[in-house]
């Protein structure tokens, strides 16, 4: 029984006591003023009466009434249920009120204006109870009595009020006599009020009735409608997002303008929790003044006013539910975990079904009449049985998870979270971890724990129900039934007599609320009168007899367990019995001693125990091989049964929540092996690598589990026989016979306690004790046992972390077992870092204390006990140290594990080990075909050592898979070519974790994964990268491989070695004294000049004439100097300096000789200029270069401050044919610019320093300009006429065919657009193309001066800008007028065109102004600069060798491949060389001048070069192209390569790389073309990478000189293995094999090459995709031929009984293809060596019986009348013939930028009606085509159009053979655009000219062809022509 109410309150506004202005509320009277005792008096309750503050009012407000909940420091909650009315002050009243605020009526002017005030006055119950409404009609009835003055004292009925007791859950109605005093009452109500007490039916004697049901049971919340309320505010999501904020322990905070509001909200969002409580801070009404309270750090669910929503707003953490809004907001740094799916999902449809049951049928066409949602009470009811049915899913099984760890006194039970997740599969919820670990939960265990006790509604559904809850799931409507019944249930506990309604309570009347006058304030009580009530109850409740409540406890049920549910579900079956199968055969072939079997088994073990069931199965197995805790093995056996239990505890989380390290437990302290004499080894000193042992919940898991067995076990004993067997056989529903559970056993204990007597009571108490207490001591045992490491002499425990804290923790296991002694190989330095010691003793003693500590607490052992434990501990881990230090020492001595022997790998002479073999696993990376995915044999992961040479890094293993373990793996690159390290951790199938790994790649495009074996220390391994560093980034460029060859025992050259040509070294030294200051003067004197504009340019050069001027001759007087010293010091330099390739090649193309005296002859156009000899003028350039024969030396001084780097321009090539030069230099500085572009003729106020030089300049492009024949030719005319090339077609000018092609080339390469509406020609390609027609040769005055056309805006980057139009009309062919005004010529044969064409980068040419009357043009373009190339190639190299698998379709290998650019950038380079090719050949003369002149500029010239002059595609030509634009030329190779440590920073581009492939891609295009092969660049892109030679080191001559290297490159004569130079090495080899020869080689003379530059025609180089794991990279020849010598002398050694077959299995990433599978040709010439060989001849060498075959070949092709193609296959050129005559396949750019080089395709009608080329189907023609043998008469004819198109010019072809007449596009097209039959045609007549004719036409050009079919317009150039077509088709029509 309760009291209904404890206190009755009267509070009031306090007139005396007002603080900074603001009211307060008082206490103005209390029943009972003593507190009692069960329950004291609650403080403050003044602020809750008026939570929003205490403040007068002018006008009378309605009475109101809300219920505040305040919890005491018992957690307690107490209900004060407030009832508010307003009274008016009197005069005497207001005149205090006025006083107290004269000081503030400027604050508040409010207080003072009015005449009447009102003030609160609150009427408050406090209860323990909460009976909102019982309450809201008794104050009701209170405020009645005294407002409409009733009979009824008021002392009376607030004295029944508070002696007024009812039950507090459903009891029995027979004691429940009322306890009041009947003197006071009337007598005739008496009677009622005594049946109204029994029937719980209350009357405070003011002639009213009312019912108060109690609950039937009191554990379930009563919620009354506030949950289908708070549904109603807030919505289905919102609700769900309070619930699991609730649960998972975030702020909620509620708003509303309603009191009462809050307090329902707050009552509702607690009723769904429901079974958890509520543990934080909770308070539905928090006043304002208490608004502090919500930056409280602890979680709480709190309700405020509307009114202090500002005030709310900072508060960062809390969710805010504003209810009268209906919306949740929950701020960014919170996240709320969700319910788990499909729970999430099915509660929101059972919730939708409840609330909105129409939303089912809303779609049908005929709904149900009625589906109205249930009434509110009920709805309410519904929705909390969906909250219960849902906890029903979520703790389903949970008490299967409860340890009971003591039943007497009291039981203490724990939860296994653990093994509840894990069973569940619910491990990585976030949801249920936090609500498994929450405040609320741990309640919920210690009030459901216990076995025995009074069930509730939950403990039926959560054990009884599961099995209905799992089948109805799935189904809405199934879970909708069952919702309702226990929505039923629910109802029926709050409403148990639904019947009795008996209510009568009176409400003040209309009239006394109206009327304000008449009311007298609420009279002071008289408080005796209401004592006198109360001490006559209490009297009364002593003298009756206590009321005892019969509590119906039982033995809670626990429903079915966990394991079933899981494995109906089938999520744990997920390994297969043939997984399982195999880990059995295992185990039983190590037990059975078949060690073989056992080893093959092994990997397929290691994997399959990935699976939870075959780790279930291995503990399971195990355990039966185990008797009296003991099993010992031998040696080998252990080491299996540890590598099995290391990769089982390795996937095990430190939870361990499917108990695998539980189960293991036993077994590590099980299985041992004998060591020595007394000495054995357990199992657990070589499994403690794991996070589950350091982790402190995991012992308590296993320590209370191991209790709960023991404590069960004691009780199992002590029943007699037959009580055990009637208890063990109890049948469950099934039939089968199952053991008691714990829990049933510890149920039925505690219902027989109260029978027992002391001493049996006792007796237990302490045999329970005395088994947790050994307990304790076996664990503090087992713990020492997997805490303390074999070797504790080192400082260093399991983990750098301290024990217990399980967040980081390393990967390293240790297995080899049998050596033991793996402690040496652990980094010292990681142990407890502890701040009192790191001795590992001491850390483990403190962890097991703690432990101790907590799990001694919670099962009650006595102190006594507990001091025991304390002192046995220290002294339980010295015992264990003492036994693993004999363990530790006998280990050592044992026999290592037999692992794979270590292969030497070879190395070349001179490369020497840095360091030794370490042993490592080489890890699969993201290639596929090594790890036998793609077919074929699993190569890696592979086991063997790495190297580190001088030269190489080189891993050399076999393969793990023992099926492939014969073969051997080698994968190396050189050590310069490494591009990134980093630090990886491995993890491997095999056996475990690997302590550390590396990620080595290379840009020989080979990636390393290793992994450190574990008896690699860590020590060593950073060893390993510190050498590797140094090796990679030698301090200075002598520190290479290159330069420390077969230099014993040190890594980097001395520097005070005596050098041998001293000379040498003198100039050297000399040279860069005085090169150092001319050039450091010479920027000086440049910092100077800084002209910012045009105009004012000539304000500046006053100031700066002395300066440029003294600087100039300052560089003359150095060059004398230095000119003087060479003469006389060292001539021989001299000489070598003409040796060099420049010179050869210059020679070679007649660009100048050098005679003995140096001097030059007057009638070559160009000379060799020695002005460079010393690397004044230009450090980066070779001592001689190639300048105009009339400028003198002074000038280059001079010219070259122009251009960055002092690169001026200097002739590089000179085609053989036009005598077109080729030029190249940097690009111009910014001043170099605008001088560049100023007009000659244009005033300048003074004349200058700087315009002289600009005019310098000027006269060296003209001087190069003069020098070309065809400028002296035209007579001075600007055109192209005087040079026709003699190998073209003779029909027509060859200029006028070949014209077109190069504008169309131009227009790609600038990326333009045209603007000019033209139609679509029918081209090999079909894009778009401007017609241009032929122009008259008369013009009349108004076409002469018309406009020039729109040459477009030269796009770039989507920008306009401002260059000269003109370039592009006349590179187009387009007319344009003559600039000395002239009549233009016909445009065929005057063609206006620039001698010199600037190709310059766009960036740098802006604002420029092209003069009319100048003879070269500027082409801008815009270049890929080499931080492009450097990210393309980072971004290639990830894409051909990516680090690791995966499945991503944006990271397939054509993907990542387009990502990164790179065939762009190839593409850009080939199109702009194409167009200098095509430039040159039409006899203008280019100058490449872009960036710095090193990178891109050194790309195209070669590349012109190459693909202009046979000569270059030979070996010879090759090295000297090589030598000379890229070696003498300067290209920075140290720089862009990162060879020292010094250019460390600016990252590896490889420039000279991209210009391979571009050849590369050329080779492939033309196979014929070239003397070398495909494996030649190849070679050479690796040593470009390796260091190997010296040709690729250094960034210039002047470098090479400084170091003595220039000239030394012929290979050492002492030292004849070792080659200097890639060029000798290349020629060695050439010598002895075919290696680099290409056998397709069949140049023809003269050729100019012009590849296709699509991007859809370049291929892949299979360079960077392709590897040879067999032996390594197939490009260092000493090791091939000595690997083949060493295989053929094992091959000997081996047995040769056995019969050799013949066949051999090629994998393709293992073997070398071209080693094992040579073309035929090579293999001819093998075998004819050996032939040779064996008969005992000198064999000749490869190449002359080469020469001979073809030779014979070619005489027999000569005699044989018809070439058949099989006898000519190898010599002859038809494969290619068709492919060289076809010139430059376009394609339009209409994306990008200035020269995004995607070349317009096929642009071919721009003026010519002949220009095309044949289209690509023509490369598939093997033969030369017959067609010309067919083609009687052809030539060009306009043919008009069908209707309304225009004319167009066609090549005719007059067939006789196949009498028809045909027409193509162009001339070069091979596709038919259409046939006239000659057998159709009808007449031939005469024509006259149309509409939309050609003009310039002569009128008797015109005739008609008339067909049976149609009428053919066609004309021809001139009359004679037109006859002549005329008479041809006569005759071939007669013929017929």
């Amino acid at each position: 029984m309760a009291r209904l109410a404890n206190y009755f309150v009267v509070v009031g506004y306090d007139l005396d006591n007002r603080v900074e202005g603001e009211g307060q509320g008082r206490i103005l009277q209390r029943f009972p003023e003593k507190d009692w005792e069960d329950s004291p008096f609650p403080q403050g309750i003044e602020l809750f009466c008026q939570p929003s503050g205490w403040q007068l009012v002018p006008e009378r407000q309605a009475a109101s009434f809300f219920v505040a909940v305040l919890t005491d420091i018992n957690s307690e909650r107490h209900y004060c249920a407030c009832f508010t009315f307003w009274e008016g002050l009197d005069s005497p009243q207001l005149k205090k009120v006025d006083a107290g605020d004269a000081d503030e009526a400027d604050e508040e002017p409010a207080v003072v204006q009015h005449s009447k005030l009102f003030a609160p006055k609150s009427l408050v119950v406090v209860s323990r109870l909460d009976y909102t409404e019982a309450f809201r009609n008794c104050l009701g009835l209170i405020y009645t009595v005294h407002v409409d003055g009733l009979s009824t004292p008021l002392e009376t009925v607030i004295g029944n009020l508070l002696t007024c007791v009812i039950p507090v859950a459903g009891g029995s109605q027979i004691d429940e006599s009322p306890v009041c005093s009947l003197d006071k009452v009337p007598q005739s109500p008496a009677c009622d009020w005594l049946l109204a007490c029994l029937q719980r039916t209350i009357t405070l004697g003011a002639g009213d009735r009312q019912v108060i049901q109690t609950p039937i049971n009191d554990a379930l919340p009563v919620s009354g409608s506030s949950v289908a309320q708070l549904f109603r505010q807030l919505g289905i999501v919102n609700v769900l997002y309070l619930f699991c904020a609730a649960l998972t322990e975030h702020k909620i905070l509620f708003l509303s303008s309603s009191y009462q509001r809050l307090t329902d909200a707050c009552r509702g969002l607690l009723a769904i929790m429901f079974p958890l409580k509520y543990s934080f801070t909770y308070v539905p009404i928090l006043p304002g003044k208490l608004l502090e309270v919500l930056s409280t750090p602890t979680p709480f669910i709190i309700g405020v006013n509307s009114f202090f929503r500002s005030e709310t707003q900072e508060l960062l953490d809390v969710i805010i539910a504003d209810l009268d809004g209906g919306t949740v907001t929950i701020p960014e740094c919170v996240h709320i975990s969700l319910l788990p799916e499909p729970l999430l999902q099915q509660t929101q449809t059972a919730l939708s079904m409840v609330l909105d049951p129409e939303l089912e049928f809303s779609d049908q066409a005929f709904p149900p009449q009625s589906m109205n949602p249930s009434a509110l009470k009920i709805q309410d009811k519904e929705i909390r049985a969906v909250f219960l049915w849902l906890f029903a899913r979520l703790f389903q099984g949970y008490r299967w998870c409860l340890h009971i760890i003591r039943i007497h006194p009291e039981p203490v039970i724990r939860f296994h979270k653990a093994a509840f997740l894990g069973q569940r599969s619910l491990t990585e919820d976030d949801f249920l971890m936090k609500v498994l670990d929450g405040m609320a939960f741990a309640g919920f265990v210690s009030e459901r724990g216990p076995p025995y006790r009074a069930t509730d509604l939950f403990d039926d559904l959560v054990a009884n129900q599961v099995e209905r809850i799992r089948q109805e799931e799935a189904c809405p409507h199934k879970v909708m039934n069952h919702v309702k019944e226990l929505a039923e249930q629910l109802f029926k506990n709050e409403n148990p007599y639904p019947a009795v309604a008996m209510h009568k309570v009176q409400r003040p009347s209309e009239t006394s609320q109206s009327t304000d006058q008449s009311r007298t304030p609420f009279p002071v009580l008289d408080d005796v009168a209401v004592q006198l009530f109360i001490d006559h109850a209490v009297a009364k409740l002593k003298s009756s007899p206590p009321v005892v409540k019969a509590e119906l406890k039982s033995m809670v049920p626990s429903g079915p367990p966990l394991g079933d549910i899981v494995d109906r579900n089938g999520n744990v079956m997920a390994n297969s019995a043939r997984r399982l199968e195999v880990v059995r055969n295992c185990i039983t072939y190590i037990f059975d001693n078949k060690m073989l079997e056992a080893k093959k088994l092994m990997p397929a073990v290691l994997r399959a125990l990935k699976g939870r069931t075959a780790r279930v199965c291995l503990t399971q197995e195990l355990n039966q091989h185990v008797l009296q805790n003991r099993a010992v093995l031998d040696d080998q056996q252990f080491d299996y049964i540890v590598r099995m239990m290391n990769c089982t505890l390795q996937d095990c989380s430190h939870m361990d929540e499917h108990g695998i390290a539980a189960t293991l437990l036993p077994l590590v302290t099980a299985f041992c092996r004998k060591l020595g004499a007394g000495i054995t080894q357990f199992a657990y000193s070589c499994v403690q690598e794991h996070m589950v042992w350091t982790t402190m919940q995991f012992w308590e898991a296993m320590f209370y589990s191991d209790v709960q067995n023991h404590i069960k076990a004691l009780y199992m004993e002590t029943d007699d026989g037959n009580q055990q067997s009637n208890s063990q056989d109890q049948q469950d529903g099934s039939g089968n016979r199952r053991e008691i559970s714990a829990l049933e056993l510890a149920a039925e204990q505690n219902r027989l306690w109260p029978t027992l007597s002391k001493e049996m009571q006792t007796e237990r108490v302490q045999k329970e004790e005395s088994t947790v207490f050994s307990q304790a001591i076996h664990y503090a045992n087992r713990m020492s046992y997997l805490l303390l490491p074999l070797d504790t002499s080192k400082n260093r425990l399991l983990r750098s972390s301290g024990l217990g804290d399980v967040e980081s923790v390393s990967n390293s296991y240790v297995t080899n077992s049998i050596a033991g002694s793996m402690a040496e190989s652990y980094d010292t330095e990681s142990g407890f870092e502890d701040a009192e010691s790191s001795d590992v003793a001491n850390s483990v003693v403190r962890f097991i204390n703690r432990f101790v500590d907590k799990v001694c607490n919670e099962s009650g052992v006595t102190n006594e006990h507990l001091k025991a434990l304390h002192t046995m501990i220290p002294d339980i881990v010295q015992m264990h140290i003492e036994t693993l230090d004999a363990v530790h020492r006998e280990s050592k001595r044992l026999p290592p594990i037999q692992k794979p022997k270590l292969l030497r790998p070879t190395l070349l002479p001179g490369e020497e080990l840095v360091m030794d073999g370490m042993r490592v696993h080489l890890i699969p990376d993201g290639r596929d075909e090594a790890t036998g995915q793609m077919g074929g044999p699993p190569l890696l992961p592979a086991e063997g050592a790495i190297f580190l040479t001088t030269y190489r890094l080189i891993f050399k293993g076999t393969p793990s898979d023992a099926l492939v373990g014969e073969q051997i793996v080698t994968r190396s690159f050189p050590i310069a070519s490494l591009t990134k390290e980093k630090r990886i951790s491995v993890t491997l199938t095999m056996d475990q974790f690997v302590q550390e790994g590396l990620q080595l790649r290379s840009c020989t495009f080979q990636l390393m994964k290793i992994a450190f074996d574990e008896e690699v220390a860590s020590d060593l391994a950073e060893s390993f990268r510190k050498h590797l560093h140094k090796l990679r980034f030698p301090q200075h460029v002598q520190g290479t491989f290159a330069f420390t060859v077969g230099q014993t025992g040190k890594l980097v050259l001395e520097p005070k070695t005596k050098d041998k040509n001293q000379s040498l070294k003198t100039l050297s030294k000399n040279l860069v004294k005085n090169a150092k200051r001319t050039i450091s003067r010479q920027y000086v004197g440049r910092k100077k000049e800084v002209p910012a504009t045009w105009e004012n340019r000539s304000n500046f050069q006053s100031e700066l004439d002395e300066d440029e001027i003294s600087v100039s001759e300052e560089v003359d007087q150095s060059a004398l100097t230095l000119s003087s010293t060479i003469r006389s010091s060292d001539r021989q330099t001299m000489s070598n300096v003409v040796e060099r390739a420049c010179c050869r090649d210059y020679q070679r193309l007649g660009l100048g000789t050098l005679s003995n005296s140096l001097t030059r002859s007057k009638n070559e156009p160009f000379r060799i200029s020695t002005a460079n000899r010393m690397y004044t003028v230009c450090r980066s350039y070779p001592g001689l270069l190639i300048i105009p024969q009339n400028i003198p030396d002074s000038t280059i001084h001079r010219i070259c401050r122009c251009y960055r780097q002092n690169r001026f321009p200097v002739v590089c090539w000179r085609h053989s044919r036009t005598k077109a030069v080729l030029l190249r230099s940097a690009g111009l500085h910014a001043k170099g610019v605008v001088s560049f572009f100023k007009s000659p003729n244009a005033p300048t106020a003074v004349p200058s320093q700087a315009d002289s030089t600009s005019l310098e300049q000027e006269k060296y492009l003209q001087a190069i300009i003069s020098s070309m024949p065809s400028y002296s030719e035209s007579t001075g005319r600007n055109t192209l006429s005087g040079f026709t090339s003699t190998h073209m077609n003779t029909s027509e000018s060859s200029d006028k065919l070949r014209q077109p092609k190069i504008g169309d080339l131009m227009k790609q390469v600038l990326g333009n657009k045209e603007d000019v509406p033209g139609t679509f020609s029918r081209g090999a390609l079909g894009q778009k193309a401007k017609v241009i027609s032929l122009s008259q040769p008369k013009v009349s005055g108004k076409a002469r001066n018309s406009p020039r056309g729109k040459w477009g805006s030269i796009r770039g980057s989507g920008r306009l800008s401002a260059y000269n139009p003109d370039i592009g009309t006349r590179l187009a062919g387009k007319e344009s007028p003559q600039p000395n005004g002239g009549p233009n010529d016909p445009l065929f044969l005057r063609q206006q065109k620039a001698y010199l064409y600037i190709i310059g980068d766009k960036a740098q040419l802006k604002g420029g102004k092209q003069d009319s009357f100048q003879q070269w043009e500027v082409i801008p373009i815009e270049v890929c600069d080499v931080r492009q190339v450097k990210n393309s190639f980072k971004k290639l190299m990830k894409a051909c060798v990516p680090s690791s698998q995966t499945t991503e379709p944006n990271m397939s290998f054509l993907r990542l491949l387009e990502d990164s650019e790179w065939m762009t950038l190839l593409h850009r380079v080939l199109q702009v060389s194409v167009l200098v090719v095509e430039l040159l050949d039409t006899g203008s003369s280019v100058m490449v001048s872009l960036e710095d002149g090193w990178d891109v500029t050194t790309q195209v010239v070669s590349l012109v070069q190459l693909l202009s002059d046979p000569y270059y595609r030979t070996f010879d030509g090759f090295r000297l192209l090589v030598e000379k634009e890229w070696l003498s030329f300067g290209h920075r190779f140290s720089h862009r390569g990162a060879q020292t440590l010094g250019s460390q920073s600016s990252g590896f581009t490889p420039v000279f790389l991209q210009f391979l492939d571009c050849v590369h891609q050329i080779h492939l295009q033309f196979p014929m073309e070239f003397e070398f092969s495909q494996y030649y660049l190849k070679f050479l892109a690796y040593h470009y990478m390796s260091n190997r030679f010296r040709t690729f080191l250094l960034d210039s001559d002047y470098d090479r000189i400084e170091l003595g290297v220039l000239y030394e490159e012929k290979s050492d004569r002492r030292n004849p293995q070792v080659c200097k130079s890639v060029w000798d090495y290349i020629d060695r080899l050439n010598k002895k094999a075919p290696v680099f020869y290409n056998y397709m080689y069949s140049p023809e003379d003269e050729e100019v090459l012009r590849p296709y530059t699509f991007i859809s025609n370049l291929k892949v180089w299979d360079f960077y995709l392709e590897e040879t794991l067999s032996d390594g990279p197939p490009y260092d020849w000493e090791l091939r031929s000595r690997q083949e010598s060493l295989a053929e002398e094992t091959a000997e050694k081996a047995d040769t009984g056995a019969p050799k077959s013949q066949r051999h299995i090629v994998w393709p990433c293992y073997d070398n293809l071209s080693k094992v599978m040579p073309d035929a040709i090579t293999k001819l010439l093998q075998d004819l060596q050996n032939l040779e060989a064996e008969l005992g001849q000198t064999s000749e060498k490869w190449k002359d019986t080469w020469d001979k075959i073809k030779t014979t070949q070619r005489t027999e092709t000569k005699l044989e009348s018809k070439p058949s193609f099989s006898s000519s296959l190898l010599m002859s050129s038809n494969l290619s013939h068709q492919r060289r005559s076809q010139g430059v396949c376009l394609q339009d750019s209409r994306v990008g930028s200035s020269i995004k080089l995607g070349l317009d395709c096929e642009a071919s009608a721009t003026s010519t009606p002949v220009a095309g080329r044949p289209s690509t189907s023509t490369l598939y023609s093997q033969f030369q085509s017959t067609e010309s043998e067919n083609r009687s008469f052809e030539g060009i004819l306009y043919k008009r159009g069908a209707l309304l198109k225009p004319w167009k010019p066609r090549w005719f072809v007059l067939d006789k053979t196949k009498h028809e007449l045909r027409y193509y596009d162009s001339r070069q097209d091979k596709d038919c655009k259409g046939v006239i039959e000659l057998s159709d045609v009808e007449s031939v007549t005469v024509g006259t000219p149309t509409m939309g004719a050609p003009k310039n036409v002569e009128e008797k050009a015109f005739f008609d062809l008339k067909t049976s079919k149609r009428m053919y317009n066609l004309c021809a150039q001139e009359s004679s022509n037109a006859q002549l077509w005329m008479d041809s088709i006569q005759s071939s029509l007669s013929d017929a």
